[in-house]
C-alpha cells in the first residue's frame, strides 16, 4: 500500500543521510530517479521526501532538487549536560538571548516542582535558542528564589545558565527528571521559530536539582519539529544523574 511503502522510503533515504552516503550539502536523486530505484509512484516518493522535510533532514533550497541540510542531531540523557554543552559536544554552534526575566509569584505546578511555599517569589525566564544560526527551542524557565538574582546577573546572549550558575556561584546541577511529549505552536512560539501556528513542537520539561535534592529550575522547552532527537538507554543498575562545575 502506499502508505507503508512511502514509509519504506522516507526509513532508507533517513538512513543513507545518517549513514553519510549522502552528506550536508548533497543533492537527493530526482523524484523521477527515486521512483524508478524503489519501483514507486511518484506521489509515494513525495510522501516519503516530505517527511524528511518536516524532519529538517532535507530542504529545497536549490530548486526542485531536494539537498541535506544536516544529520540527526540526537541529544541523550544519559547524562545531565546543558543544551549548550550537548549542542557543542557534538559540533554544533549555539547561541542563546534573553527575552525577558520577571519576577512573579510561583504558579501553583512551580512551587510543587521547586519545592516552595504556594505564592514564593521565582524568576521567570523566556529564552529563544538557535542551532547553527537556526531557530530551534523556546525555552521558558521558573529559577527558584534563591538563584534568580545571579540569573538576572547573566548576560543576555548567555550561552548556558547552568554552567554560568555552576562557574559563577558554585551552584551544581546533580539530578534532573524530564518529562517528553508534543504540543502544537501557540501564537508566541510560532512567531519565535518562524513556523504556523499550530505547528507540531517537542517539548521537553525538566526539573533540575542540587546534590542535596534542592531543585534550581523548572523548565518548559519547546523544540522545532525534527530539530532534535532526544534518547534514553536504559540499564539494571540506576546510575545517578551529575555534572560537575567547569564541565563543558
Amino acid at each position: 500500500m502506499a502508505t507503508v511503502r512511502y514509509v519504506e522510503i522516507a526509513e532508507a533515504l533517513r538512513t543513507a543521510i545518517l549513514s553519510g552516503e549522502y552528506p550536508v550539502g548533497a543533492r537527493l536523486p530526482s523524484e523521477s530517479d527515486l521512483a524508478a530505484r524503489w519501483s514507486a509512484s511518484r506521489g509515494t516518493v513525495r510522501q516519503a521526501v516530505a517527511t524528511l522535510a518536516a524532519e529538517g533532514l532535507i530542504g529545497s533550497r536549490q530548486g526542485a532538487r531536494r539537498i541535506v541540510l544536516r544529520k540527526e542531531r540526537r541529544h541523550s540523557f544519559g547524562e545531565l549536560n546543558s543544551f549548550a554543552q550537548w549542542a557543542e559536544g557534538v559540533g554544533h554552534e549555539v547561541r542563546s538571548t534573553f527575552l525577558s526575566r520577571t519576577r512573579r509569584a510561583a504558579s501553583s505546578q512551580e512551587a510543587q516542582r521547586l519545592a516552595l511555599p504556594p505564592g514564593t517569589e521565582v524568576l521567570a525566564v523566556l529564552r529563544l535558542r538557535l542551532l547553527d544560526g537556526e531557530p530551534t527551542m523556546v525555552e521558558r524557565t521558573a529559577y527558584a528564589d534563591w538563584v534568580a538574582a545571579a540569573v538576572e546577573a547573566m548576560p543576555e546572549d548567555c550561552r548556558s545558565v547552568m554552567d554560568g550558575l555552576a562557574e559563577g556561584s558554585g551552584i551544581v546541577a546533580h539530578y534532573g527528571e524530564h518529562l517528553i511529549d508534543a504540543l502544537p505552536a501557540g501564537s508566541e512560539d510560532a512567531r519565535l521559530l518562524g513556523i504556523r501556528r499550530g505547528s507540531p513542537l517537542l517539548r521537553q520539561r525538566h526539573v533540575s536539582a542540587t546534590a542535596s535534592g534542592r531543585p534550581i529550575e523548572w523548565s518548559d522547552d519547546r523544540y522545532l519539529a525534527g530539530s532534535v532527537t532526544f534518547s534514553v538507554s536504559n540499564s539494571a543498575v540506576a546510575t545517578p544523574l551529575e555534572r560537575h562545575a567547569g564541565d563543558r
